[in-house]
Order: structure tokens, then C-alpha cells, then sequence
């Protein structure tokens, strides 16, 4: 599903800070890792390079048999879109549309109206446990709430890849487990591919394996 091979990011020039150096990893369908690591390590980075949203310095990201770097800014847009899934630790839900029209942004974005976008907004609205908040707005809800919206908006279009950056981070522990339990059930379900970045070992502990980003690279904990 995603193949990350020699990642190597810098920033200021040939002579600026390395910020990654050699990064690899390789992600099946249905599989779901966290990477933890210290604030500066390159976490939001190697993020970005997957998502598309930056080049790296050398390296490949390829998914689905894509490679990234060989597209252009344009296609990247369009495989973002109708393929991975994002969930972020400020929720991001668009303040003026309810959670039945939040969670169906990324339908529209990709074509998908009537019938079949309503099916898979209900079946998410029940899947997150908020069947009665399908026409309440963001500001009517609890910060848990909102983030099981986001994660049923990331999951809406069935993506390839779900990139969740400290989803938990701004949630209390009980809404933050619902949260992760949601996020584990949904990825499985759908056999999507996700990495959760987060400094919370009580987070990482829900994945399948966790990884540890430093200077010194990648590696999987044992």
C-alpha cells in the first residue's frame, strides 16, 4: 500500500539542517503504526513528504504504486484527495457545516451525491456513535466529539492512507481512548493503511507496531 524508501529531507540548502536522513518503512493494507519521538525529530516532516505536501531531497514515497515525486502538483492534489485521509490535532471541521456535511466533504470533493454519499454518512455517524448530532454544527459539540467527526470525515471516501497527527492531543484521556478506539475500528474496517504520529504511549499502544523517529533514523520498537 505505501512504500517509504531513503527519505532524506534538509532544509536550508546542501549545507542546512538534515532534518531526515534515510527513512524507510512499508506499510499493508489494514495496517496500523505509530511514530513517536522528541519534538524536532522530523515527525511533522516525514508527514508532509508522505502526504505530498513537500519534496524530499532524495528518496521515494510510493503509494499504491504511485510514486509521488514523479507526479506533478496537480496530480499529488488529486491522489490526496481520493486517497488518504486526514486527521489533525485541531479537528479542522468547517465551522458553518453540520457533522452530516462535514463528515461528506471529502464524498463531494470526489463525486460521490444522493443516495450513496447519505448511505456512508450514516453508516460513519453510527460508526462514531453520533447518529443524533447529524445536523448540529462544530460549535455545538464536545472537542471528543468533533474529533470522532474528523476521523469519520478522514474515512469518509474509504482512502488508501490515513495520516493522523496528534489526533489526541487535545482531548481529555476518557474522549481520547473513544477516540483511538474509533480510529483502530474504522482503519481496520475499511483495510486502509494509517500512521498515527503522537508522543502519547497510551495512543501508540492502540497500533499494531511502533516506531521511534530521531536522528539516528526509523526504528520499530520491540
Amino acid at each position: 500500500m505505501l512504500a517509504i524508501r531513503n527519505l532524506t529531507k534538509a532544509y536550508g540548502g546542501p549545507a542546512g539542517r538534515r532534518v531526515l536522513d534515510g527513512v524507510s518503512l512499508t506499510l499493508h493494507p489494514g495496517e496500523y503504526v505509530a511514530i513517536m519521538g522528541e519534538s524536532g525529530v522530523g515527525k511533522s516532516t516525514l508527514l508532509n513528504l508522505i502526504a505530498g505536501l513537500e519534496a524530499p531531497d532524495a528518496g521515494e514515497v510510493v503509494l499504491e504504486g504511485r510514486d509521488l515525486a514523479a507526479m506533478d502538483d496537480d496530480g499529488r492534489t488529486r491522489l490526496r484527495r481520493a486517497r488518504m485521509g486526514f486527521v489533525f490535532q485541531a479537528f479542522h471541521l468547517l465551522p458553518h457545516l453540520t457533522v452530516a456535511r462535514n463528515i461528506g466533504l471529502p464524498l463531494a470533493l470526489n463525486g460521490v451525491a444522493g443516495a450513496a454519499a447519505e448511505q456512508r454518512v450514516r453508516e460513519l455517524l453510527a460508526a462514531v456513535g453520533l447518529e443524533g448530532r447529524a445536523a448540529s454544527l462544530p460549535r455545538e459539540l464536545s472537542g471528543g466529539e468533533m474529533q470522532r467527526v474528523a476521523v469519520a470525515r478522514a474515512l469518509a471516501h474509504r482512502p488508501a492512507l490515513v495520516l493522523a497527527d496528534e489526533p489526541t492531543g487535545n482531548l481529555d484521556p476518557e474522549s481520547a481512548a473513544l477516540v483511538l478506539e474509533v480510529l483502530r475500528a474504522q482503519v481496520k474496517r475499511d483495510r486502509a493503511a494509517a500512521i498515527l504520529v503522537t508522543h502519547s504511549a497510551a495512543a501508540a499502544a492502540t497500533t499494531d507496531r511502533i516506531y521511534e523517529l530521531s536522528r539516528s533514523g526509523l526504528q520499530e520498537r520491540t
